[in-house]
């Protein structure tokens, strides 16, 4: 059996109408990880106000912590810096 694949989960408030953005940031994710990661897991959750990324158990983003949500450039580099530092993001990439 291979090493797994580190699985990203987006977990979202439903009734803040945010699970096309965490669609949205998971197309993204699957776009730009496809050999890296094994999927992108949406939870509704049932806490209100909740949008956070985790990678595994490793919360990299969490709205409520960070008083907003992420942009898709930033989310991009957090991840890659987990699950495949060495990753060239092109455009996406840091300055």
């Amino acid at each position: 059996m291979s090493v797994s694949k580190p699985r990203i989960s987006i977990e979202y408030c439903p009734k803040c109408g945010w699970m096309l953005r965490a669609a949205y940031m998971a197309q993204e994710l699957l776009s730009t990880f496809t050999d890296e990661i094994y999927g992108v897991l949406l939870i509704p959750s049932e806490t209100g106000g909740a949008y956070i990324v985790s990678i595994d158990d490793l919360v990299v983003f969490d709205r409520k912590a960070e008083g907003r949500f992420p942009e898709v450039k930033e989310l991009k580099q957090l991840v890659r810096d987990v699950v495949s530092p060495g990753k060239n993001l092109g455009h996406s990439d840091r300055n």
